[in-house]
C-alpha cells in the first residue's frame, strides 16, 4: 500500500518560501498522477498542483502560477512543492495525494479522484 509523508511546512513571513516534501513509499509503480491539495481552516480541500509521476506534465491552480512549483524525483520516490512569493492567503494544511490509474490525471483537481494521502503539513504565513 502507498504510504506518503509530508515535511517541510513551518511559519515564514510574507513574501518568503518554502519547499514541501512528500516522501513515498510501499511502491510507486502504479502511480501516475501526484497532487497538492491544501485546506485551511473552516475551508474546503482545495486542489494546488499535479505532475504526471513519470511524465512530467504539470497543472497549477491560478493563484499560485508563478509562485509555485511542482517536481518529482522517481529515483528517490519523491515529489516537492516549492512556493515562492508567500501570501497570508497561502496558509493552510497542504496535503500530497497520490492517483493511481491513467484516468485520474484527466481529474486531477478533484481530490475525490486520488487514492492515497498523507497527513498534511501546515504552512503559516504572516503578513
Amino acid at each position: 500500500q502507498v504510504q506518503m509523508v509530508e515535511s517541510g511546512g513551518g511559519l515564514v513571513q510574507a513574501g518568503g518560501s518554502l519547499r514541501l516534501s512528500c516522501a513515498i513509499s510501499g511502491g510507486s509503480s502504479g502511480i501516475y498522477t501526484m497532487g497538492w491539495f491544501r485546506q485551511a481552516p473552516g475551508k474546503e480541500r482545495e486542489f494546488v498542483a499535479a505532475i504526471i509521476w513519470r511524465g512530467g506534465t504539470t497543472d497549477y491552480v491560478d493563484s499560485v502560477k508563478g509562485r509555485f512549483t511542482i517536481s518529482r524525483d522517481n529515483a528517490k520516490e519523491m515529489v516537492y512543492l516549492i512556493m515562492n512569493s508567500l501570501k497570508p492567503e497561502d496558509t493552510s494544511v497542504y496535503y500530497c495525494a497520490a492517483g493511481l490509474g491513467r484516468y485520474t490525471w484527466a481529474f486531477r483537481r478533484e481530490s475525490s479522484k486520488y487514492d492515497y494521502w498523507g497527513q498534511g503539513t501546515t504552512v503559516t504565513v504572516s503578513s
